[in-house]
């Protein structure tokens, strides 16, 4: 019996340790980060390595945002701005175009469905010429709509709005319309309160796809008043005068909304997805 027991626990043993072990190469980098923001600079340019600073600091954060080469106040707050209106906006927008082609049946909706389908299997980067030519034709590089606006549709979203609609009661409509509701006031009033899963989830994903957008906001944003936290990060490295203790905790600190983010909406995240009928 015994013998049988490890046999049976073998397996989970090796299981549990792949994945501790998962953990620790993914956790690296974070403690790295972490570590040299903390560090004095002589510690970060010792050759012996330290796994922990003697005195750990945050001087390094008082100098980082007293620095004016970084505005990494104002970057965090560009950042802040653009991700919550994005978040918001495109919740808004992809939940109604998600109800509109689980409830909306006709060939039309089908032809939508199937082209927004379609456009996930495009790399986005292939559609940043042509955005980005329309964009600077309407005099929208360096501004706040030039940031949001072009990347507020989200074909995910909207197929995974859409899945989740298509499995909700149509009793729950079909009643409030006996009682002389409409089709927005039924969507408002009795779908979409119960939709807190799929909206937390996207939710979730847009945030930290729009916080860790780099690529979009550095073509936009070639105002220094318009950079988010990633391209005032990279600007910053990229200097002449480029103080490493300062990048690492600018780092650490860029990583923190995200963590908290995940941490907070994590179980709504996979509630929504498992809902919206994705395996």
């Amino acid at each position: 019996m015994m013998i049988g027991g490890r046999v049976r626990r073998g397996p989970e043993v090796a299981r549990h340790g792949l994945l501790a072990l998962l953990a620790l190469v993914f956790l690296l980098p974070f403690y790295v980060v972490v570590r040299n923001a903390l560090a004095s600079p002589a510690e970060l340019v010792s050759a012996s390595w330290v796994w922990w600073p003697a005195n750990p600091s945050l001087e390094n954060l008082r100098r980082l945002f007293a620095d004016e080469n970084v505005q990494f106040a104002r970057s965090l707050l560009n950042s802040a701005v653009v991700s919550v209106l994005q978040t918001v906006l495109t919740v808004v927008i992809s939940a109604m175009a998600g109800y509109g082609l689980a409830r909306v049946p006709s060939r039309a909706s089908r032809l939508v469905l199937g082209m927004t389908v379609l456009t996930l299997m495009v790399p986005t980067t292939v559609t940043f010429v042509p955005t980005f030519v329309m964009v600077s034709s309407l005099g929208w590089i360096s501004s706040l709509r030039g940031l949001v606006v072009p990347v507020l549709f989200s074909a995910f979203a909207t197929f995974l709005f859409r899945q989740f609609f298509s499995g909700f009661p149509v009793e729950l409509e079909e009643a409030a319309s006996i009682d002389g509701a409409g089709r927005w006031r039924t969507f408002t009033r009795i779908v979409l309160p119960n939709a807190w899963g799929i909206c937390a989830a996207v939710g979730t994903i847009t945030f930290l796809n729009a916080w860790n957008s780099f690529l979009w906001p550095l073509l936009i944003g070639q105002d220094p008043a318009y950079r988010t936290v990633q391209v005032a990060l990279s600007a910053y490295t990229a200097s002449q005068r480029v103080d490493t203790a300062q990048v690492f905790m600018g780092s650490a600190v860029a990583i923190l909304p995200v963590l908290i983010v995940f941490l907070v909406l994590q179980r709504q995240l996979v509630q929504g997805v498992e809902r919206s009928g994705i395996d």
